[in-house]
């Protein structure tokens, strides 16, 4: 008679060479009842966790990570033009014309600055931005400035991002004016628990709003001035807009004043610089590619629908709703083409939804770097069971929300606090690559330095700008909370 022994499987472990063995995630699972639901619900929200070895496979291609990075400031085209519009109209109707110099100026500013940030990613290819750059060249005590001012930006983007998108739906529907607030925190929600899958899940759920918008905005720009300049056979820009009567004179403070808001289109830029480390390899060339792509997309589309802003007269309605891509929309996309309205709206909520995306791929990453650094507790620094750092990302989450709540989702009252901190980060670490050139003197160093040199001018003068126009309409809040 023979006798087979089979050995009894273990689960609970698995093989990954020879003589070495890794738990399985049946480890992890509670026995008791109440703590064994928990942990299988934790594991139907955000996945079965990650081994720390499988970090490298978490990267990001140049498709989704400009999908994933470069959200925020794409984002930022679906109210940039109209906020520059607000501020113009309480002069008078006559001078919105000035929309268009004003939207050149900033395109102009974010050459400037996408240029000089190409130069930031070869040089710092760990990350780390602003913070990084500044605390190296300038001191610890500008580098906490910088992260400061880019941690309270990244809050304010995810409200922003939020409050817009939500605005744009209501615009569609009325009947959901009531229920801004709520919907804001549900969709705050859902995107902090898709980050809370990891970098390489979200940037592949986030690829397609992404990208679903900018071809939608596109499409939108060419049929637009078609309509407008083909078919029409007329220049429309400057006419045919209703008359508004002046509320105050045009002074250069209200010309400055637009242009410090219409800046909100450049919230995010320095993004990409921040998160070199997510990218495959190799990640510094893959980096500087991805932005130069993000800032020809951002340009392109700003300036597109700034023109037909002014080409089919659109005027912006200070209680945000309809918001002026709405209008923009519904005037484009008329006749047999109406079909398309709610769907260009659909994918305007999605992007400035998943916008906020690169708030949640940063402010984990610079909250990781400052604990690493001892200004932050350590928490900040673990990686969660997908990889992720859940802390920053659920701290991030619970202050959008907060925001969200006190301003009752109000985009015009958001934005106000919006890109003062940014600029000012985007100041310290120009400033700091000035006298990182300036240290190394590598082969080139001095075209280098006349670059970043610029940046830092044309950024801090902008910073100061916003500072001292938005001052008293909630950037004192900004500017209050930076040093704290």
């Amino acid at each position: 008679m023979r006798v087979r022994i089979v050995r009894q499987r273990n689960l609970e472990f698995r093989r990954v060479a020879a003589g070495e063995l890794e738990a399985t995630e049946i480890v992890d699972i509670p026995k008791n009842g109440l703590q064994r639901a928990t942990y299988l619900a934790k594991r139907f929200l955000i996945g079965v966790p990650i081994a720390t070895a499988m970090a490298e496979n978490e990267r990001l291609s140049k498709f989704k990570a400009l999908a994933m990075l470069s959200s925020d400031a794409i984002s930022s085209v679906a109210f940039a033009s109209e906020a520059i519009l607000i501020n113009l109209v309480a002069a008078g109707s006559t001078h919105l014309g000035l929309t268009l110099p004003i939207s050149l100026v900033i395109i102009v500013l974010l050459t400037i600055v996408a240029i000089s940030y190409r130069q930031t990613i070869p040089a710092y290819p760990n990350g780390g931005g602003s913070y990084t750059v500044a605390r190296e060249n300038l001191g610890i005590l500008p580098g906490l400035v910088a992260a400061a001012a880019l941690m309270i930006d990244y809050v304010l983007n995810v409200a922003v991002c939020v409050a817009a998108g939500v605005h744009n739906i209501v615009s569609a529907i009325p009947a959901l004016s009531p229920y801004i607030v709520p919907i804001d925190i549900a969709l705050v929600i859902v995107v902090t628990l898709l980050n809370l899958r990891g970098v390489r899940e979200s940037g592949t759920i986030f690829a397609f709003p992404t990208y679903f918008f900018v071809a939608s905005a596109a499409l939108m720009i060419i049929i637009g001035l078609i309509k407008a300049y083909v078919f029409l056979h007329q220049p429309l820009i400057g006419q045919f807009i209703p008359t508004v009567q002046s509320i105050e004179p045009l002074t250069v403070f209200v010309i400055l004043r637009s242009f410090a808001t219409g800046c909100s289109a450049m919230t995010g830029v320095e993004a990409i610089s921040n998160g070199v480390p997510i990218f495959r390899k190799p990640e510094t060339r893959n980096a500087a590619t991805t932005l130069t792509w993000m800032a020809v997309i951002l340009g392109t589309l700003f300036l597109g629908i700034t023109l037909l802003a002014m080409t089919y007269a659109v005027q912006a309605n200070p209680t945000g709703t309809p918001t002026v891509i709405a209008k923009i929309a519904t005037q484009v996309f008329s006749g047999p083409l109406a079909f398309m309205v709610p769907i260009f709206l659909l994918s305007v909520l999605g992007i400035l939804t998943l916008s906020a995306e690169t708030s949640y791929a940063d402010f984990p990453r610079l909250a990781s770097l400052l604990a690493r650094d001892r200004f932050l507790p350590n928490q900040f620094s673990f990686r969660g069971d997908r990889l992720a750092f859940s802390v920053g990302i659920v701290v991030l989450a619970v202050l959008a929300s907060l925001l969200l709540v006190i301003f009752g989702g109000d985009t015009n009252a958001l934005i106000n606090l919006f890109a003062v901190g940014v600029f000012i980060a985007f100041t310290l670490s120009q400033a700091g690559m000035v006298m990182h050139w300036w240290h190394l003197r590598t082969p080139g160093w001095q075209r280098s330095i006349i670059i970043n040199g610029l940046g830092a001018l044309t950024t801090g003068v902008v910073a100061i700008v916003i500072a001292a126009t938005k001052f008293l309409e909630g950037a004192w809040i900004v500017v209050l909370l930076i040093p704290i």
